[in-house]
């Protein structure tokens, strides 16, 4: 069978889906698969490039130009006996749009469908499913561009009435905290604000509190399971882009150091979340714990980062789950409900 293996993107995490599609393409048995790497360019141009019989050996032989690759239009990825693995972080990646393209394509590919994609990656939308759940989430104030331009001071005193300092401004749908800031003043909050919406047209302004940082990865289609909780561990308020993924500096501890009820608490509403969203595939929830054991869901990743240090994989591999023993099973979780979904009459 072929993996066909979709990564880059034209979202500001294309690096971060080379690092996973890289980490991947090491750790995926070939003695079952061959691999078809497809990379789509930071101006969303397609090329199909060489098949992979077995791992790289340099992060290079990822990177694909004109001059080694074949400039295909995305209906030409249709194959048989293939499965899509998406390795695409951000928007047009893991939003619900390339995902519609595997539904029209009809072919499996793993990870959640449209719906669950698009819900994830909209903040906004997510915190609106979450609060009808009953799932415990920080105070937030939802803006749109359009507002703000027509009155700042109006949206200014939105977020002053509704939250205290800081807070945090990020724009609706992204992740890996591009364009994300802490606002501590009302000349932060303009600024962060500005930012953001370079980004987005929609953006939401969070309430920021003292708490650690704690994630839950969830795994499966009807069946769900989930992990202990592991623990970002900070040395500053908040890590950027750049502290997470060029500089490396973010240290993870797994599993995290809390109580088992606490654990137990996380992989509930961990749970709870992802059948709301109707999440297939993979997730990974981010926490926030106070220091009276308060736990607040900050948002829900679809596609989580499948580098050599992503939460994520060491997640499950504390669990017993190796890398690859993982993939394999997000392998068949893809041709398990692609399979399911052959079997419902169409009208």
């Amino acid at each position: 069978m072929k993996i066909a293996l979709i990564y880059g993107g034209k979202s500001a995490e294309h690096d971060v889906s080379i690092l996973s599609a890289f980490s991947v393409m090491k750790a995926i048995y070939y003695n079952y698969y061959e691999v078809q790497t497809i990379y789509i360019d930071k101006m969303g141009s397609w090329l199909r490039g060489p098949i992979f019989k077995q791992a790289p050996t340099s992060q290079d032989e990822l990177h694909l130009t004109l001059a080694n690759a074949q400039p295909i239009t995305p209906a030409d990825i249709k194959e048989k006996n293939t499965i899509i693995f998406p390795v695409l972080h951000g928007p047009n990646g893991e939003d619900g749009t390339v995902q519609g393209l595997f539904e029209v394509l009809d072919m499996p590919y793993v990870g959640a469908g449209v719906l669950a994609s698009a819900c994830a990656m909209d903040k906004i939308t997510a915190k609106q499913l979450f609060q009808q759940a009953g799932i415990p989430q920080l105070p937030y104030v939802a803006v749109a561009k359009q507002d703000y331009e027509n009155d700042k001071e109006i949206i200014y005193s939105r977020c002053e009435g509704s939250l205290i300092y800081p807070m945090f401004v990020k724009p609706a749908n992204l992740g890996s905290s591009v364009g994300i800031n802490q606002a501590n003043n009302r000349e932060e909050l303009e600024s962060a604000l500005e930012e953001a919406f370079s980004y987005d047209r929609r953006v939401v302004v969070e309430q920021g509190i003292e708490a650690r940082e704690l994630e839950v990865a969830v795994l499966g289609n009807d069946e769900v399971r989930t992990t202990l909780a592991g623990e970002i561990v900070k040395d500053v308020d908040f890590y950027t882009y750049e502290s997470k993924y060029i500089d490396n500096q973010v240290e993870l501890q797994i599993p995290a150091d809390v109580s088992d009820e606490l654990h137990e608490k996380m992989r509930h509403f961990a749970e709870k979340a992802y059948k709301i969203l109707d999440c297939s595939g993979l997730s990974r929830c981010d926490f926030f714990v106070t220091a009276n054991n308060d736990v607040f869901l900050n948002e829900i990743n679809t596609l989580p980062g499948f580098t050599p240090f992503s939460m994520y994989p060491l997640l499950w591999e504390n669990m017993g789950l190796g890398y690859s023993d993982l993939l394999e099973e997000l392998i068949q979780l893809a041709k398990l409900r692609y399979e399911k979904k052959q079997s419902i009459k169409v009208y």
